[in-house]
């Protein structure tokens, strides 16, 4: 079985950007955790402190385009390397989106029914989600309310995430 949770972040903010994700001037680093304490140190929204708001989460909810602007690998290593393995939102940049896959981790796009909901409940009360890719359910537990949430990914995003990336997949399967 292939799952990820952790406590959820959620930024109310849509097309956020590569460059917000993780600045260029830590593109030259080669190492994963060389940029874990950039993560997001540029992204502006009101009453978000990277340096607080991003300890000890594992999952990201965020509105439409995430990860739009530049194609780097860096934006999902940045997030890998403080233990952010999904990224929860109503679409995602296309690049970005198989960036994730191919590292991986997992975007899971949802509808925005389903994405107000996460938020309502974040609101209110710490939010939890674990995330199982071999059954396509994501279970969400915000104070006493559990539900769960169905998402589709493909035989291939499927696969690449139960590899561990693209390296790993290629090394099972060539």
């Amino acid at each position: 079985m292939t799952s990820f949770c952790g406590t959820t972040l959620c930024l109310d903010r849509s097309d956020i950007n590569t460059d917000e994700i993780i600045p260029a001037r830590y593109l030259t680093e080669i190492e994963k955790t060389a940029m874990g304490p950039h993560l997001m140190e540029d992204l502006e929204l009101e009453g978000f402190d990277p340096k607080q708001d991003l300890k000890e989460i594992g999952v990201l909810v965020a509105r439409r385009n995430f990860g739009c602007g530049s194609s780097r690998e860096h934006a999902p290593w940045a997030l890998e390397a403080n233990g952010i393995h999904v990224v929860i939102a109503e679409s995602f940049a296309r690049i970005f989106y198989q960036n994730m896959f191919n590292c991986g981790m997992l975007a899971i796009t949802l509808n925005t029914k389903q994405i107000d909901r996460l938020f309502q409940a974040a609101a209110v009360s710490p939010l939890h989600v674990a995330v199982d890719v071999d059954t396509g359910k994501i279970q969400a537990t915000a104070g006493p309310d559990t539900w769960t949430i169905p998402f589709a990914l493909t035989g291939f995003e499927k696969a690449l995430v139960q590899a561990g990336g693209w390296v790993e997949y290629a090394d099972q399967n060539y």
